[in-house]
């Protein structure tokens, strides 16, 4: 039996394909899969209700998918907002190829900027942060990814995560405003809660 889990970096389950459609503001998508990766089998219930209830941008920018899985959230931003350049990020290897795949077959791929964690150019800052974090991983490392990633906000910029209630939704709520960020809970769906987090006046990293 695999000891493979979603945030495993190589995973070594068998790399089998299959294919994934959703909509989204109208629009539908029809992306490939594969056993390894986050969600493979459906739209996860989480990444469904943040891309619904979240407000998705429309206009030029860098924005941020935070652990892209095969990449539905980076590949609705890229559609939604064409100007837009759309940093997909995630440690495991089989992820990245996938979001890559599913954003060239969107017509994406130039926009779309697959990588892992450490290849995000330090210079870089975010407009937007999208994120259905990985709740698994424990709290001390979800609370060092949010501090990390939370941090590379532009002054204006925004975050926007999903989370499960009964995963830590509000005790991540807490902890957030703990370290000095505007959080408001913008929707509650499913068990889950949508956080809109942005800098609070005089919040500096």
């Amino acid at each position: 039996m695999s000891a493979d889990h979603y945030f495993t970096a190589e995973p070594a389950t068998p790399d089998t394909r299959g294919r994934i459609e959703f909509s989204v503001a109208g629009r539908a998508y029809d992306l490939a899969v594969a056993r390894g990766v986050f969600s493979a089998g459906r739209l996860d219930p989480g990444t469904a209700v943040l891309l619904r209830k979240a407000e998705l941008p429309t206009d030029g920018g860098t924005f941020l998918d935070l652990g892209c899985g095969y990449g539905p959230i980076a590949c609705v931003l890229a559609s939604e907002a064409p100007a837009a350049t759309v940093y997909a990020i995630d440690v495991n290897s089989r992820a990245r190829e996938l979001t890559a795949e599913n954003a060239k077959s969107l017509g994406l791929g130039d926009r779309v900027r697959v990588c892992t964690p450490e290849d995000v150019p330090a210079e870089v800052t975010f407009d937007q942060i999208w994120s259905n974090p990985p709740t698994h991983v424990g709290k001390a490392e979800l609370h060092a990814m949010a501090d990390r990633w939370l941090g590379r906000l532009a002054p204006d910029g925004v975050a926007w995560l999903v989370i499960n209630r009964n995963l830590g939704g509000d005790s991540l709520h807490t902890w957030l405003t703990g370290q000095g960020w505007d959080v408001a809970r913008t929707a509650s769906q499913r068990g889950f809660r949508v956080l809109k987090v942005s800098r609070s006046a005089g919040k500096t990293d």
